[in-house]
């Protein structure tokens, strides 16, 4: 399916900011499932300097400095993408959990990028029984995919999906122990299990075509901002999960970036000189292209 998506980022702030740096992760990345066709940002005031690089990930991401005084900037991003369904894969058939968990500790060549997605990040962090909630899934013998897969439907069945109890920087502990969350927070839940086995997850950022009820126009604004967790799961390789669908991504979900939590790609983060006090204003359209 094809797709045109904007996403506008504004910030108002009190007082002029003196100076501004930001680094910015809007761009959709190229994947076995998807297809960037075209991407442009705009900045408004003009940035005194931009730089245009993949990150750590393999993300593309703007380097951002406003040098001049400022109480408004305004981020426009926009996207035409073309999103396929995945493969169909048999989960049965997946390595069972312990190998994948074995072939890392052994760390061959081929696993060194996988083997950092292991490890605690800043947002992954945990101190509550993760390992004891996830067992009851990754039994022993169980085909890796297969324990992920029900993994994810229980998250999805016991976590509620709420707007007004987290917020980015809501550690997992404090997720776990609400059962609630965004969308957001059931990916650092999911990734935080995987990881207290000894498997690696990683955290993927990106968009979700949502429907209007039947008989209603789509609302400009109306689309959102989404996350999922990704599992590596040989002989597939990376297999894409969203606990708060319940659904194995396909067609109606575009990535944007990947890293191993939130904080690596945030949509925009950086340093404000100045300011005061400050309203965020952010509006998402995905569009399919008829």
């Amino acid at each position: 399916m094809d797709y045109r998506v904007r996403h506008r980022t504004t910030y108002r702030y009190a007082q002029d900011v003196s100076y501004s740096h930001h680094i910015v992760h809007l761009s959709p990345r190229d994947t076995a499932t998807q297809r960037v066709e075209d991407f442009t940002l705009t900045i408004s005031p003009a940035t005194a300097h931009r730089v245009r690089r993949e990150d750590f990930f393999g993300n593309a991401t703007e380097w951002l400095a406003l040098n001049e005084p400022h109480a408004v900037i305004d981020i426009v991003a926009q996207s035409k993408v073309a999103a396929f369904d995945p493969p169909e894969r048999d989960a049965e058939a997946s390595d069972s959990w312990e190998e994948v968990r074995a072939r890392l500790e052994a760390a061959d060549e081929d696993t060194h990028d996988i083997v950092q997605y292991v490890f605690d990040s800043p947002l992954t962090a945990f101190t509550v029984d993760l390992p004891a909630y996830a067992s009851d899934s990754f039994t022993p013998g169980r085909p890796v995919l297969a324990a992920a897969l029900e993994l994810m439907s229980r998250i999805h069945a016991d976590f509620r999906y709420d707007t007004t109890v987290t917020d980015a920087s809501t550690p997992v502990d404090r997720v776990f122990e609400m059962r609630a969350g965004v969308c957001q927070d059931l990916a650092h839940i999911g990734i935080a299990m995987m990881r207290s086995l000894g498997l690696p997850a990683r955290y993927v950022s990106g968009y979700l075509l949502t429907r209007p009820p039947p008989g209603q126009p789509r609302l400009v604004g109306a689309d959102a901002s989404h996350a999922w967790f990704s599992v590596w799961a040989p002989p597939y390789g990376w297999v894409d999960l969203d606990p708060t669908n319940d659904v194995i991504p396909g067609e109606e979900h575009i990535t944007v970036a990947w890293g191993r939590d939130y904080w690596d790609v945030a949509p925009m983060n950086g340093i404000v000189i100045g300011g005061a006090d400050h309203l965020i204003e952010v509006g998402v359209d995905v569009i399919p292209i008829d």
